[in-house]
């Protein structure tokens, strides 16, 4: 019987069809899930990563000394006190008066302890004309930034009264309360215009509110329901901020690029006579599928992170992976229903000023502008392609002297705070001083007369031997035999010296004395030692992340298309354009070309997490746009057209939906670009220019070209392969609608089949 002969195949044509028939069975389950996911999580709460967890090697076995002996280190704060000419001294009475006042002043705000004057702490610079008074913060460190502000006041009370000197207070808590007031709006508004900035675009690409309203509301429900999922598996898994933005980030990209696939082949449908029914059935079957095909191909990539061992990038690959599992889900199940509820309302609230926008290919001709791209790209095709792979080898060429680093404070925010310049005047006048390296020493018995004497030759030593110029202080815990040694490294700011000076203590002094003695730990933690260690595990985790996303990403493209060829040329063209995206952000933050057209400054590194990090973002979101056009292509191909024709006719009418798709990701990743941290900017502009490289160039000049020449050889699978699991579930169009057709026919009782 032919309804069964030609009964449509695959996961999502399946739950398209059933969610079609059942719409108000599928949106009440979707809405359940959300809600359910939302309030499981808000009531189990989630858990964030712990320091101890955020590092590896000596640094983590230090975090994990000083949580067991359950030391709570305070914030440290510190006010330099700096005479503006060179014949104002620390000796000098003005200068005494103005520490005193200092310290007298920051008692008072009840909210310190332990002060201690330089005159006490010798902490006096060189030259005479800087001392630092120093204290803690009460209460725990990390809230130590909502409680300072009063002491801050204070501090600027003495300043005031004091005209020759500058008094300025920086450490854990004032940077924290600084970047907090500076930046915490600054991210809240970037995450917020998201979601404005993509309905807009949504708006113009469809000319109707409905329409643009139905991807943006699927998108967000998916990232609310991850919300709640990652306090769930926050259990197992700590989350952490950041795996919230960019979870945020990925949700609203992939949402709502997801829900844009669907819809537009629906309408094109609909626009080529199809009956509603019809129209669903075949966006089910196809784009449906490439959004399946697709979305786990991102999943699996977001899974490369789980490989790196560092907590942060294992919480957010399993956020970016939950949030585009979701998506995936929302899309293939509750659109088809809400599609199938809207009808034509799915076309109310048009714009004015927009005319009715007809979807690429409904009527045959598809894109003006890339049908005539694609015909001088077909016409020659070896020259396009050889033009093309020239000009993104010559923009990935800067990527190979790449260098990258955790950026100091003044790489990260330059001169727009005036902390920062706090930060290099006390670096300048006590190397290190404001990031020393923290040496936490657990012993049987702190106490012993042979620790006592290591702990002493380690403090000369240090100096002796150049790592520090000191003063090294010793913090002693007799209850839980630790002591805490803090050493400033020479260097200070200046991250490959201070390397330097920390390699001294790691390698020369410590084995010299306190390795000497038996049962005694001392691993070396702190900022530059928690950079390198940073450093060091992610550059060994680049390798495994690196195979396991290529490898599982060509097995998923050969079982879904069955295609060796095309498996092999989505992996080349994705690397092509990861490395162009590399180049850009060496070209522009590295060298500073054109640094000054994206509100950047050439800061002569690349942060250290970001190549990793928008390699295995790159790698899955480029996956979109490749899967969707090349099963156009391959649809287009199985219905009889010659492979030229179904390239011209795959990527002509992909075109339209691509260029949406794309707007709205260069412009959401783009906001983020906009934000006053380097880092921040360095992957807002990494991840748009590769999206807009990826839509333009690989999959508009170079994938046509590159196809055209492989001519039949893209469908090319030998035949040892030929035992693989067939995923395809190709469909077409005709077939879909003669199942309507037969369903319809047999709920009225008539004959089915031949």
């Amino acid at each position: 019987m032919r309804n069964q002969e030609t009964r449509v195949r695959g996961i999502a044509a399946r739950a398209g069809g059933w969610s079609a028939r059942h719409r108000w069975a599928a949106v009440g389950i979707w809405v359940l899930f959300v809600v359910l996911a939302m309030g499981l999580g808000s009531a189990a709460g989630r858990v964030d990563v712990k320091d101890s967890d955020q590092m590896g090697g000596e640094t983590h076995t230090a975090a994990r000394i000083v949580e067991e002996a359950g030391i709570d280190e305070p914030a440290s704060e510190s006010v330099l006190v700096q005479a503006k000419s060179d014949g104002l001294k620390a000796t000098d009475a003005e200068f005494r008066a103005a520490v005193g006042a200092v310290v007298t002043a920051v008692e008072k705000t009840g909210k310190v302890t332990g002060v201690t004057s330089p005159y006490d702490a010798k902490t006096i610079s060189k030259d005479g004309r800087s001392a630092l008074v120093q204290f803690d913060m009460r209460g725990e460190a990390d809230t130590a930034g909502e409680r300072v502000e009063p002491v801050l006041k204070a501090v600027e009370g003495v300043q005031k009264e004091h005209a020759s000197l500058r008094i300025e207070e920086i450490g854990g808590a004032s940077m924290m309360k600084t970047f907090d007031d500076a930046f915490g709006d600054d991210f809240k508004k970037a995450e917020y215009s998201a979601v404005p900035v993509a309905l807009g675009i949504l708006l113009v690409a469809f000319g109707a509110l409905v329409a643009a309203l139905v991807p943006v509301a699927l998108a967000i429900t998916a990232i609310i329901a991850t919300m709640g999922l990652m306090g769930l598996v926050s259990h197992f898994q700590p989350m952490s901020e950041t795996a919230n933005s960019v979870m945020l980030l990925v949700g609203l990209a992939v949402g709502v690029d997801y829900c844009l696939f669907y819809l537009r082949r629906e309408r094109e449908e609909r626009v080529a006579g199809r009956d509603a029914q019809t129209a669903l059935r075949i966006a089910a079957a196809t784009s449906g599928r490439a959004i399946v095909v697709s979305g786990v191909t991102v999943c699996v990539a977001m899974a490369g992170m789980l490989f790196t061992g560092i907590a942060e990038f294992e919480a957010m690959g399993l956020a970016s992976l939950m949030v585009v599992a979701v998506a995936m889900v929302g899309s293939v199940t509750v659109l088809p229903a809400l599609l199938s509820l809207l009808g034509e309302r799915v076309e109310k609230g048009r714009v004015p000023f927009l005319r009715r926008r007809r979807p690429s290919g409904s009527t045959g001709e598809g894109s003006r502008f890339w049908t005539a791209v694609l015909k001088r790209v077909l016409a020659r095709p070896l020259l396009a392609a050889v033009v093309a792979v020239g000009a993104l080898l010559a923009v990935a060429a800067p990527a190979l002297g790449m260098k990258t680093q955790n950026l100091t404070l003044d790489q990260e925010f330059g001169d727009s705070l005036p902390i920062v310049q706090t930060y290099n005047r006390v670096n300048e006048a006590f190397p290190g001083g404001s990031d020393p390296a923290e040496v936490v020493v657990k012993a049987d018995d702190i106490n012993a007369p042979e620790v006592r004497a290591a702990l002493a030759d380690f403090r000369e030593r240090a100096i002796s031997s150049g790592a520090s110029r000191g003063p090294v202080e010793i913090t002693t815990h007799d209850e839980q035999n630790v002591a805490l040694v803090y050493v400033p490294l020479v260097g200070g700011s200046d991250q490959d010296k201070a390397g330097e000076s920390l390699d001294k203590l790691r390698d020369d002094v410590r084995p010299a004395t306190l390795g000497r003695v038996d049962g005694v730990e001392a691993p070396i933690t702190g900022q530059v030692a928690g950079n390198k260690d940073f450093n060091d595990q992610l550059v060994g985790s680049v390798l495994p992340v690196f195979a396991f996303v290529v490898v599982f990403a060509f097995l998923l493209m050969l079982l879904s298309f069955r295609s060796l060829t095309v498996a092999i040329t989505s992996i080349v063209l994705n690397l092509l354009s990861v490395g162009a995206a590399y180049g850009i952000l060496v070209a522009v933050f590295q060298h500073g070309w054109g640094a000054s057209l994206v509100g950047a400054e050439g800061v002569g590194a690349i942060i250290t997490w970001l190549p990793l990090f928008l390699f295995v973002i790159l790698f899955g979101l480029s996956m979109d746009y490749h899967v969707f056009v090349v099963s156009r292509i391959r649809e287009a191909r199985l219905r009889g057209r010659s492979t030229r024709d179904a390239i011209q006719h795959g990527v002509v009418t992909t075109a339209g939906v691509v260029t949406s798709a794309a707007v709205i990701m260069v412009a959401v990743f783009a906001i983020f670009g906009t934000l006053s941290m380097q880092s921040m900017k360095q992957m807002g502009v990494g991840l748009a220019a590769a999206v807009l490289i990826d839509a333009t160039i690989i999959r508009g000049v170079l994938l046509p070209a590159v196809m055209s020449l492989l001519g039949e050889r893209n469908w090319y699978l030998p035949k040892w392969l030929h035992r693989l699991p067939d995923l395809t579930h190709d469909e077409s169009p005709e077939a879909i609608a003669s199942t309507v057709r037969d369903g319809e026919r047999g709920e009225r009782g008539e004959p089915v089949g031949v």
